[in-house]
C-alpha cells in the first residue's frame, strides 16, 4: 500500500503544529522527521524534544529517521518520545550495535527500519532483513533537503525489493530525496511504497493537491 510521508524538514518551523496538521488533513499517511547530529551528516536539525512535542499535538504516524552517529545510544529515547517508527543508518555503527539497536526498538513495541546511503550496496542489509519493518533507500546524499534525485539508485531499490520478497515480503521500502510527481513513478515502479517528500509537499500552498499529485503520479 502506497504511503506519502511529508518531511517536516521543509516545513515552516515557526508554525510546525499547523504545518503538520495541514499535511495530515491533506492526506499524508505519515510525518517524516529527519534527525541530524552534525557528525554522521554535516547538518544539525531536530531531536528528542521536537518528537515529544509533536506527539502531544498529533495522532499522526511519526516516521523518525535518525541520521546520527551510533544510534544505539538514543533509539530508546526516541521510542519513549513518541516515535512510531525509528529508522537509522546501517553505516552509523558496528554490526553488533546495529543488531542491538534493532532489537531495542522492537522490544519497545515500535516499528524499526534501516537506511542505506547512495554509495552503500544493498548486500550490507542482508543480516538484518528478517528483523526490519522498513528499508529506507536514500536517493540523495543525506544531510540537506532540496537535492536532485539520483536515478542510479533505482537498481538498488529493485534489488532490495527482490531480497525482501524472498526474506521479508511485508517489509516496506521507503525512498527519500528528490521525490516529486516526476520521480515518484520511477521509484514506485522499482518497488518502493513509502515516499518521503519535503519541498514537493511543504513547498506548495495546497498540500492536499501536492499529496494527491504524488499519490497518483
Amino acid at each position: 500500500m502506497l504511503k506519502i510521508a511529508p518531511s517536516i524538514l521543509s516545513a515552516d518551523f515557526v508554525n510546525l503544529q499547523s504545518e503538520c496538521a495541514d499535511a495530515v488533513a491533506g492526506g499524508a499517511d505519515w510525518l517524516h522527521l529527519d534527525v541530524m547530529d552534525g557528525i554522521f551528516v554535516s547538518n544539525i536539525t531536530i531531536g528528542i524534544p521536537v518528537v515529544k512535542s509533536l506527539r502531544r499535538v498529533t495522532d499522526a504516524f511519526l516516521d523518525v529517521h535518525l541520521m546520527i552517529d551510533r544510534p544505539q545510544r538514543y533509539v530508546s529515547e526516541f521510542c519513549r518520545a513518541g516515535a512510531d517508527l525509528v529508522t537509522f543508518h546501517v553505516e552509523a555503527a558496528q554490526p553488533q550495535d546495529i543488531m542491538d539497536a534493532l532489537k531495542t526498538v522492537l522490544e519497545q513495541g515500535k516499528k524499526v527500519g534501516l537506511s542505506v546511503k547512495p554509495k552503500t550496496p544493498a548486500s550490507v542489509l542482508l543480516p538484518y532483513l528478517d528483523l526490519v519493518d522498513l528499508v529506507l533507500v536514500m536517493t540523495v546524499e543525506p544531510g540537506f533537503g532540496g537535492q536532485k534525485f539520483m536515478a542510479d539508485q533505482l537498481p538498488k531499490i529493485r534489488q532490495i525489493r527482490a531480497m525482501l520478497d524472498e526474506l521479508n515480503p511485508d517489509c516496506d521500502i521507503e525512498v527519500d530525496g528528490g521525490i516529486d510527481p516526476q520521480t515518484a513513478p520511477l521509484v514506485k515502479e522499482a518497488g518502493a511504497n513509502v515516499l518521503v517528500a519535503g519541498s514537493a509537499v511543504f513547498g506548495k500552498s495546497d498540500r492536499a493537491a501536492a499529496i494527491t499529485a504524488l499519490r497518483n503520479a
